[in-house]
């Protein structure tokens, strides 16, 4: 997409210079603030439905300090969006992440993740030793067996089904018109109408573009032998063997991942710090607590 072409009151919100990087002849859209200043440079990854918008109040609390870069998946966000659902895989993204930082020459990372950030991140984090310096683990997952949410007849696992999927990811874009809403807690209201609203429906504009927010849901394994059980098992195997320090804030009325996920990641990872709760924060942290995200980010920086 043109950046001209971003509607004036998106771009007041979203005041970043889009770049692009070629991989596998598509277009992968990041925008990125601040200089490195020999710290490691702090790369912040979305999940579904969100794209680089999702960091915009972040971005600038942190960037006086450290090179910050924030990309969108192929398929999301401004980046192209190839018609297949098959290229939409964790093995695909998490490939393209890794060919992602070798083209912006990133040498040393501190990672920040939530929802698909997680095992995008993680899987990067674990085949890349050495490159993490550090992560701040927001709202996700790392295991095989599915939250309560997802196991649920209603709304997720008949988000599988072939039809219904498709009428409510593609022809409804339910996650953008409601399931931001409905996930975000302070940040609500802005939620509901207005260029918070717009900025996350922009890159989303038709059936074709909306091809990734229906794969992402249908690359959650529910079961032994469902695409992606082994992988997330093998990766939860692994992630005791990340020994760089790792911080949590964790939303709490989040129904998608719920706090008892932030105790999980504290047993799995060796130098993990207690959970940052936020009371009032939901799934989309991001949009809740900016303030309180930029302060940890900034802890870990110290850290590192």
């Amino acid at each position: 997409m043109n950046p001209q072409r971003i509607p004036p009151e998106i771009q007041a919100i979203y005041p970043f210079e889009s770049r692009w990087v070629r991989i596998d002849g598509l277009g992968m859209h990041y925008v990125e603030q601040g200089l490195d200043q020999g710290r490691p440079t702090v790369l912040l990854l979305h999940g579904n439905p969100t794209w680089s918008f999702l960091y915009r109040e972040i971005i600038p609390r942190i960037s006086p300090v450290c090179r910050a870069v924030a990309p969108d998946y192929i398929g999301m966000g401004l980046s192209d969006k190839p018609a297949h659902e098959a290229f939409y895989t964790l093995e695909n993204h998490t490939r393209i992440l890794g060919d992602f930082v070798d083209q912006l020459g990133l040498k040393r990372i501190v990672l920040v993740v939530q929802d698909w950030g997680g095992p995008i991140g993680f899987g990067l984090a674990l085949a890349r030793p050495g490159l993490v310096a550090g992560m701040l683990i927001m709202n996700t997952w790392a295991w095989p067996d599915p939250s309560h949410f997802h196991a649920s007849v209603l709304p997720w696992r008949m988000m599988h089904a072939p039809f219904a999927g498709a009428h409510f990811f593609l022809r409804r874009n339910i996650l953008v018109e409601r399931g931001l809403y409905l996930s975000t807690s302070r940040a609500r209201e802005k939620l509901k109408h207005g260029p918070v609203l717009d900025g996350y429906r922009l890159p989303f504009p038709t059936l074709e573009s909306r091809i990734a927010l229906l794969a992402f849901p249908r690359n959650i394994p529910l079961k032994p032998g469902d695409l992606n059980w082994e992988r997330m098992k093998r990766m939860e195997e692994a992630l005791p063997g990340l020994s760089c320090p790792c911080r949590l804030l964790w939303g709490e009325k989040d129904n998608v991942f719920p706090p008892e996920n932030a105790g999980r990641f504290q047993k799995l990872l060796p130098a993990c710090a207690p959970p940052r709760w936020i009371p009032d924060g939901s799934h989309f942290v991001q949009e809740d607590a900016p303030g309180e995200i930029a302060e940890e980010v900034l802890k870990l920086l110290d850290q590192v």
